[in-house]
């Protein structure tokens, strides 16, 4: 080490090293990955530089994957300052160059944004305030930031009572307050019931601060534009495991009590700790099953994340090709829309992706051998866990009828 006058060196870099600077980076998988410096800060013990942590995002990857990393991580010979701003001949900044495919990120849950958009939306939400929760039995690794009220933030872990989704900065007070807490399930109407798996319906109008509770827990795993203060006017489904000891929460849904456009489903998620378990095919099945009790077909919002493509995409796949294989006859796109409760666009999405439809003579027309379907299936892998409609105890939202029960 090498230290200057105001400034240490290592290996010819300075340090500390400032934001914007890139490096390879050691993964947990030990192999170095090209990552940029987002934020730092100085070591806890030590103000020498050589102690500083920096939080860095990895080119390629989601920023779910973004951590903080100590100067060992790094490997200063691959250092790279990001480059100033060039000013043209007419005194404004040239157009910069277009990412390199090492450098390009496929968060395809931000197409919607502007560059202006993105570039803000990531400023205000780089680094995750909160590093880890306990919920229940479970301690998890948060994914994203999630805009608590400020005495919360930078606290590095949170306790939640997982029935009322209060939370808090230190465990004892979520102790005392389990103590007191007299729920065990969801404030809301169970409206299903197989085995070990329960769900509730929740009104955000009527359980507002658990909605929100909810919000905040779910916004560490959803990297979205917007967190939805609002909850009235959303219905939010539960998925709880039910034990002796109350119903315990695995995931959820939301839907807008009325949309204008569509759709079935505004959030969806699946807790890290319960995922890889059939949850989130459940859960889209569900809101399928829904659509068809109100006698609607329906289409989640969009954008989807990157899981949550992969996860319609299967679900997609699966009840469309189960619906083709056994039929006898022609089946139309309308047929399998009424169906299966899932919208045009999206069955000739599908189609089209998996190459079983042509257009002949102004009209669609499905392809589908057995054996390409049967190869689809099995691509598609297993559909999880199974909604049983039988089980299902639910009347659709009514407007007109909330209207007169608020005025009884």
């Amino acid at each position: 080490m090498q230290k200057t006058d105001d400034a240490t060196m290592i290996d010819g870099v300075q340090l500390p090293l400032e934001v914007g600077m890139k490096a390879k980076c050691k993964w947990r998988d030990g192999l170095y990955r090209l990552a940029r410096v987002v934020d730092r800060r100085e070591g806890q013990e030590s103000r020498d530089p050589s102690k500083w942590k920096y939080y860095v995002h990895y080119y390629g990857f989601n920023r779910r994957l973004d951590e903080w990393v100590s100067l060992e991580q790094l490997d200063l010979n691959t250092v790279e300052v990001e480059p100033a701003v060039e000013i043209g001949p007419d005194g404004k900044p040239l157009k910069k160059r277009k990412p390199t495919a090492e450098e390009h990120d496929s968060d395809s849950e931000h197409a919607e944004f502007d560059a202006q958009e993105l570039r803000v939306h990531e400023e205000n939400t780089k680094v995750k305030n909160i590093e880890t929760i306990e919920l229940g039995r479970h301690c998890m690794d948060t994914w994203y930031y999630s805009p608590f009220p400020p005495e919360y933030n930078y606290c590095k872990k949170l306790y939640f009572c997982e029935f009322s989704l209060h939370f808090f900065m230190r465990r004892s007070q979520m102790l005392r307050h389990l103590a007191k807490c007299r729920i065990k399930n969801p404030p809301g109407d169970e409206i299903y019931r197989n085995g070990n798996v329960c769900m509730f319906e929740v009104d955000g109008k009527k359980e507002k601060h658990y909605c929100q509770n909810l919000a905040y827990l779910a916004k560490l795993f959803l990297d979205h534009k917007t967190l939805y203060y609002d909850v009235d006017l959303f219905l939010f489904y539960i998925l709880c495991e039910i034990d002796e000891r109350g119903a315990h929460i695995v995931g959820y849904f939301s839907k807008e009590k009325a949309s204008d456009d569509g759709y079935n489903l505004a959030c969806i998620l699946t807790l890290p700790a319960y995922q890889r378990k059939g949850y989130g095919k459940f859960l889209i099945s569900m809101s399928y099953e829904l659509s068809k009790l109100e006698q609607k077909v329906g289409t989640p919002e969009r954008p989807l994340s990157d899981l949550g493509k992969v996860s319609y995409e299967g679900y997609w796949t699966r009840a469309l090709l189960l619906l083709l294989k056994d039929s006898d006859g022609t089946v139309s796109i309308r047929d399998l829309s009424t169906m299966t409760a899932i919208k045009v666009d999206d069955i000739l999405g599908t189609l089209n992706r998996l190459q079983l439809i042509q257009y002949q003579k102004g009209q669609h027309v499905i392809c589908a051998a057995p054996k390409l379907v049967d190869k689809h299936l099995k691509a598609a892998g297993s559909a999880g866990l199974v909604v049983d409609p039988n089980r299902i105890i639910w009347t659709p939202y009514n407007a007109e009828r909330e209207y007169d029960n608020l005025k009884k």
